[in-house]
């Protein structure tokens, strides 16, 4: 199937490793040109490598250093890529990072680092993207949230800014439909990649980590990068031109809400 993505511009923000250097690597196989942002230079570049190779050269891949709780950081990504490749289509927003424990235990400080690190990026990007896509005649806009930002479950501060993401997603996608942009937000379950929380869970307690596999998730695995990065491409292509305003959950039915 032609997803039609050939020559389209995409971003992927925190795309240095786990889902969004996979969604970024679906992208560029599906013919996307693609800038990749990080906070870490050995490991974006490292990243920018491996895109490059499925993408067909180092010319349809930029990587951009910058940290991206910061305004400035995300107006560099936005320029960088509008100045090398000439517009933009597609932004998939996947920063995140949240910390703290119960309501007692979690300072003022770590709720404002969960804000800072995962919603405003998202704000931030998706409003200097927004002018860009318009002049296009049009875009996709696809925020990375959670199944835990649609029911109970794991850190507090996590759900808390995952369910704002989502609520962020479908307004947009009201706001945005006469500029023919489409907005959704994706709500993964527990994935499974080298340097992610759940792999170093893994290495810390296999035994623990086996046990929750075989209670929490039906098909007695995690799931794959490239399962989410297959779906973050589909809803950027113009194969998903009336789906918008939707959370699409990939999770391997692990999540119990309706």
């Amino acid at each position: 199937m032609d997803l039609g993505l050939r020559d389209k511009v995409a971003i992927i923000t925190g795309s240095s490793r786990g889902l969004g250097l996979a969604s970024a690597k679906a992208l560029a196989a599906e013919g996307c040109r693609v800038t990749l942002s990080g906070r870490t230079e050995a490991t974006l570049h490292a990243a920018a490598r491996e895109v490059a190779s499925v993408a067909g050269g180092d010319d349809r891949v930029l990587a951009v250093r910058a940290d991206l709780t910061q305004e400035e950081g995300v107006q560099r990504v936005i320029d960088d890529t509008v100045d090398r490749f000439g517009g933009l289509d597609v932004l998939v927003n996947c920063v995140a990072l949240a910390r703290g424990g119960g309501l007692l235990e979690t300072a003022d400080a770590e709720w404002q680092a969960a804000f800072d690190h995962t919603l405003l990026p998202a704000v931030r990007a998706s409003r200097l993207a927004v002018p860009h896509m318009t002049r296009r005649g049009g875009g996709s806009i696809i925020i990375i949230a959670s199944i835990f930002g649609r029911e109970a479950g794991g850190r507090m501060t996590y759900n808390a800014v995952k369910a704002a993401e989502i609520s962020l997603a479908k307004s947009l996608a009201q706001q945005l439909a006469p500029s023919n942009i489409r907005v959704n937000s994706v709500s993964p379950g527990s994935f499974l990649f080298e340097g992610g929380s759940w792999w170093k869970r893994q290495q810390e307690n296999p035994t623990a980590i086996a046990e929750y596999v075989k209670r929490e998730l039906p098909f007695g695995r995690f799931g794959r990068a490239d399962e989410l990065g297959d779906v973050v491409t589909f809803l950027a292509s113009s194969r998903a031109s009336w789906i918008s305003g939707t959370s699409i959950v990939v999770d391997g039915c692990q999540s119990r809400s309706f």
